[in-house]
């Protein structure tokens, strides 16, 4: 069977370079998508909290590499995207018209290519997961820190707001017992004013009922000093009469001596 130049210089180019290099190259990337779809799994779990995570998170190992860990992730997508440019360029190269123009000329190529554009749009599969994967578990890992912080914000913002709820039950409750010990207060202040009503509209009785006596000891002292006036007057007339009486007798007994 006859082989063109052109089908046997591809066949020898897509059999150039080191095939355990290769295969040991994207080996390791399937390991690293499974590392990654296991971690997201992991880390998806839904009956572990995002307080627990950022506690794992928290570790003095994870501080430690934590420097380093943001050019770990940037050299990580760059070496993903060389990969999965370079799985392009092979899928490119073997599903273009010249490779199949040169199977149908040679059969035992055409099998050859097949594995070839297989292999090259498997590892084309596997880079662009790994690295969309690699993006999703940063970003997973940032949303649970957030949503760990944002909790612990709000379960310390529901201490606060019990704490001030009550305090303002007490306060209440303080407004209510000063507002009830005020009416008692003011009831019994009325009580007492009307006590002190009573009292004095007694002693105003009273006051009148002394007003009255007082007039009427007034009246009787008048009657008694007129009666005086009158006794006295009574007794100088009498007086008089008896010194007029005493004369004449006094005259009578000189007459008859």
């Amino acid at each position: 069977m006859y082989i063109c130049p052109t089908s046997h210089s591809f066949y020898h180019s897509t059999l150039s370079g080191n095939p355990v290099i290769m295969t040991l190259q994207w080996t390791a990337v399937a390991f690293f998508l499974y590392a990654e779809i296991a971690v997201n799994l992991i880390l998806c779990i839904p009956f572990i909290s995002p307080q627990r995570w950022r506690s794992v998170f928290s570790w003095r190992l994870w501080n430690w590499l934590s420097p380093y860990w943001n050019k770990c992730f940037f050299t990580m997508i760059m070496v993903l995207i060389v990969l999965f440019l370079d799985a392009l360029r092979e899928v490119q190269k073997y599903s273009g018209p010249e490779p199949m123009q040169d199977a149908k000329v040679n059969p035992n190529l055409y099998d050859h290519i097949h594995m070839k554009l297989f292999r090259a749009q498997r590892n084309l599969y596997i880079s662009g997961f790994s690295l969309f994967l690699w993006l999703i578990m940063r970003r997973v890992v940032t949303l649970l820190n957030q949503v760990a912080a944002t909790l612990e914000n709000s379960a310390v913002l529901q201490i606060q707001m019990d704490t001030a709820i009550k305090a303002a039950m007490q306060h209440q409750e303080d407004s209510l017992m000063l507002k009830q010990a005020l009416l008692d207060e003011e009831k019994s202040m009325a009580a007492k004013n009307q006590q002190l009503k009573l009292e004095v509209e007694k002693l105003e009785g009273q006051l009148k009922a002394a007003e009255k006596i007082v007039h009427k000891s007034h009246a009787e002292v008048e009657a008694m000093r007129r009666q005086t006036k009158g006794l006295a007057q009574e007794y100088d007339r009498l007086l008089s009469e008896y010194n007029q009486l005493q004369n004449l007798q006094s005259a009578e007994d000189k007459k008859d001596q």
